[in-house]
């Protein structure tokens, strides 16, 4: 796999994700890895391996890194409770990690964030301080209120512990696939998930190419890989609210950069088409985010993959109800499920 040269060290370690491996064991649920004949032949024959985080505990891949990181609080910190920025995911998984140490945990979450996460957030315990993402810094706001209150703040991505944390997922569904994957995806909003499972690849299977994915009109990675530094974009309007960032982290960019093979885009309508198809294909439901790599793979772009062992991150499965009866409510061609799955 090429490697792009940054300057100075990485923020995390293949090491490093290793020992989260070791820190979230027994807490973390190990999720399944499906595969399906109809999703396989639907993708140009390539051997496609789901790694389903939308089975995770909070019903995605944040509670990882958040565990990982609230795990290594010093008793200080731990007294101070934790702080951060989330529109749903990250908000959970650092809330049902703080609940599970018993640290104290508010969340600063934005107006339009879906309510189901909204929900589940406050049910683990975490208090909630609202902001208008289109007019106001989350990451700003949490940063001030937790020296306000002597708590720490922790971002949803630009973490070394976050980042080692998502890592482990990577690492789980190399030692599931068996044999090395040929090709890797995962969706890309801050970074801390795909920097995580980069270390995890490179470290076990330096051969795979590995690909980040962004919506069209959240296209801060591909304009970054392009400028070779971080770029910002104004709030982006897409489908995938779990990748609603503006720019990549200061941390997450050298890991993703120097060790993914490229970033590619896809359109909404394209993450709704791969919605529906895992929907009823796999009876499994995902949510937008998690689809987004899937709809890459789907479209073809990536050129011919027949007989390639291709794996793909799905990060959660946190779906705002609304979309999900428009999703079901335009059913493809033929909804049969498909008898070669899992």
């Amino acid at each position: 796999m090429e490697v792009r040269a940054v300057a100075g060290p990485l923020a995390a370690t293949f090491a490093d994700v290793r020992a989260a491996a070791g820190r979230i064991a027994g807490v973390v649920h190990r999720t399944p890895v499906l595969t399906s004949q109809a999703l396989d032949a639907a993708c140009g024959g390539a051997r496609v391996f789901l790694k389903c985080e939308s089975f995770q505990r909070t019903g995605a891949f944040k509670f990882r890194g958040a565990y990982n990181r609230l795990s290594q609080f010093t008793p200080e910190e731990r007294t101070g409770g934790v702080i951060t920025y989330s529109s749903g995911n990250h908000a959970q998984g650092i809330a049902l990690a703080a609940r599970e140490l018993g640290i104290p945990a508010t969340i600063v979450m934005p107006t339009d964030a879906i309510a189901p996460k909204v929900a589940a957030t406050k049910g683990y315990g975490a208090g909630i301080e609202w902001i208008d993402r289109q007019t106001e810094n989350g990451y700003e706001t949490a940063a001030r209120i937790a020296r306000e209150r002597g708590s720490t703040f922790v971002p949803p991505f630009d973490d070394a512990g976050i980042i080692a944390g998502q890592g482990t997922a990577a690492l789980e569904l190399c030692e599931q696939a068996g044999e090395p994957l040929d090709v890797f995806l995962a969706p890309l909003g801050g970074g801390g998930l795909l920097s995580g499972c980069a270390l995890a690849m490179h470290g076990t299977s330096p051969r795979t190419v590995l690909y980040g994915v962004e919506t069209e009109t959240a296209n801060d990675w591909v304009l970054s890989f392009a400028a070779g530094h971080p770029v910002r974009i104004p709030p982006p309007m897409t489908v995938a609210d779990g990748i609603k960032t503006e720019v990549p982290g200061d941390l997450t960019f050298p890991i993703i950069y120097s060790l993914v093979t490229d970033v590619r885009t896809v359109s909404d309508d394209e993450v709704l088409h791969a919605m529906r198809l895992v929907l009823f294909r796999l009876k499994i439901l995902i949510e937008p985010t998690a689809a987004v790599p899937l709809a890459l793979l789907l479209s073809g772009r990536l050129g011919d993959l027949a007989g390639q062992r291709v794996g793909v991150l799905i990060s959660g499965g946190n779906v705002d109800p609304a979309l999900l009866a428009e999703v079901a409510g335009q059913t493809e061609a033929s909804p049969a499920a498909d008898s070669g799955s899992r």
